[in-house]
């Protein structure tokens, strides 16, 4: 039987992963665990670890990480403990595979324990890319180059991974895992799916729904309230009532935070926080629009055909559908995309709209490839970058 340990700290790697981890946790040749920590484990942030027991996993350990000062030497201090909360734990427990996902600070710890304790490492989520200058772009790199496979959503991504030296061999293109809740999920209907989320009776009428989420970036860490207000107040205007989801535990987060919970003393906002995934992935389904910087809104929104615009810098230079629409933060930019998205031109497009991250039957490719790979060979990285090509 295979061990399979998946690290996870966050709400949102969780929704990337947990259609893979069910999978595992169902399969009787594999002994899968999840090793919790971060915000999963912080009232702060919703305690999302409830998630994870709802969805019936069995956790390994629980490694109280989070820093929440709310500060760029927080992320260090958070990743620090984890490196040293999860190190015994994973020595002990001696897993044949480390998972984990994404471009955060704890996959680069889940990374060096695999390297430097002789465990195989599978990444997910590697090979993408943004324009913005995020820290999370070379930590995403350099989480890569510790790894010993790669299962990656697309084309693009694998030939960036060659780019950086690692061989074809260790790199699976199987689309992107996020995408199967999309065709799981059974549908529920817009009454049960806003009860489900607190909203109030505003959201009830039958007005458009609009989707915000909004994470905090430390080039726009001064601007992202302004950002958030001046878009909440134009969607009012125009006639939506506003759901908005929590920002994520970066440096930045608590203002922007307290400007989204001042925003919804409003009777058009209601802030829903953390949901369940049937919710959101319902939610989705009844919006007409999604607003802000979340990666949901590139790499998941163009499956239910959701019309997006992403606001500020993060999230510019990946590859998005037609579905969305990049736009400045101030006002009268948001307003010229809100027009662009009403446009006959826009939603002519939309008829056609494929999503080019997947078709939303990648978990089965994930646990095939995980069960079927032999990491021996792979282990040692002893390829040279400069004989590598892509």
């Amino acid at each position: 039987m295979t061990r399979i340990l998946g690290m996870t700290s966050i709400r949102s790697d969780y929704d990337l992963m947990s259609g893979v981890y069910r999978r595992l946790a169902r399969d009787p040749e594999v002994d899968f665990k999840l090793l919790v920590s971060g915000a999963h484990l912080s009232p702060a942030f919703g305690r999302s670890v409830e998630l994870i027991r709802q969805d019936g996993l069995e956790i390994l350990a629980e490694i109280e990480t989070l820093i929440s000062g709310d500060s760029k030497s927080s992320r260090l201090k958070t990743a620090a403990g984890l490196l040293t909360g999860a190190l015994e734990v994973v020595r002990a427990y001696r897993p044949d595979i480390l998972v984990y996902a994404g471009d955060r600070e704890d996959v680069l710890i889940g990374a060096t324990l695999g390297a430097f304790l002789d465990i195989p490492t599978v990444h997910f989520f590697g090979g993408d890319h943004a324009a913005d200058g995020h820290v999370d772009n070379p930590v995403r790199h350099a989480t890569s180059k510790l790894s010993t496979a790669h299962f990656v959503s697309i084309e693009e991504h694998a030939q960036r991974l060659a780019h950086l030296g690692e061989d074809p061999r260790r790199v699976h293109v199987i689309g992107s895992v996020a995408l199967d809740k999309f065709v799981a999920e059974p549908s529920l209907d817009r009454t049960t799916t806003l009860s489900g989320v607190g909203a109030k009776p505003h959201a009830l009428g039958g007005v458009p729904l609009a989707i915000l989420i909004f994470h905090p970036v430390d080039q726009e860490r001064e601007l992202a309230p302004d950002y958030v207000r001046g878009a909440v107040g134009t969607l009012i205007e125009r006639g939506y009532h506003v759901l908005i989801g929590a920002p994520n535990a970066d440096p930045g987060n608590a203002v922007l935070l307290a400007a989204m919970q001042d925003l919804a003393q409003a009777p058009e906002v209601t802030f829903y926080g953390n949901t369940a995934r049937a919710f959101f992935v319902n939610l989705m389904r009844h919006a007409a629009l999604m607003v802000g910087n979340s990666s949901a809104g590139l790499l998941e929104a163009a499956s239910v055909g959701l019309p997006v615009i992403n606001l500020g810098e993060r999230q510019r230079g990946r590859l998005c559908g037609g579905n969305v629409v990049f736009s400045d933060g101030d006002k009268q930019s948001f307003r010229v995309a809100l027009d662009r998205v009403a446009s006959e031109e826009f939603n002519l497009g939309m008829r056609m709209l494929v999503n080019p991250y997947g078709d939303g039957h990648s978990e089965a490719r994930a646990v095939e490839l995980l069960k079927q790979i032999d990491f021996g060979p792979l282990f040692k990285k002893t390829e040279d970058p400069l004989n590598v090509h892509p």
